[in-house]
């Protein structure tokens, strides 16, 4: 079982506290399925919008909800971004999870540069599949 965080959300004391700014949160796993063949990159995880600058995650739209990543083999990435946008914006969800594409996203919505990203590696429990010495 992975044991994931909530990020309430990165860096908050670099992103500008107006309320008139909102954000999108991103999760992407750019190793789907498998780090040595990652043909669903980037899988995405969890899509939330028009969250209030001064507010958490849970504040915002959720446009695709949130699904815990469950790596097979492998050590995986977990990517969260968070951008800024300047109002509230009508998002419509993907047609499906893999093969989504953050950077062709943020252009599609005129989002610019991430504010704030971090990432994590997460691997099955047991450990089974990760990489080797």
């Amino acid at each position: 079982m992975l044991l994931f965080l909530s990020f309430h959300f990165l860096l908050l004391s670099t992103l500008c506290f107006s309320m008139h700014f909102f954000h999108k949160q991103i999760m992407v796993n750019p190793d789907a399925p498998s780090p040595s063949q990652p043909s669903f990159k980037e899988y995405l995880h969890w899509l939330v919008t028009n969250i209030p600058a001064t507010t958490a995650a849970n504040f915002g739209h959720e446009i695709v909800e949130y699904e815990s990543p469950r790596p097979t083999s492998g050590i995986h990435r977990i990517v969260l971004v968070l951008f800024r946008q300047l109002g509230r914006q009508i998002v419509h969800a993907p047609r499906w999870r893999h093969n989504f594409n953050t950077r062709d996203f943020a252009e599609v919505y005129n989002l610019g540069l991430p504010v704030a990203a971090v990432y994590f590696n997460c691997q099955r429990e047991n450990g089974w599949g990760g990489r080797r010495a």
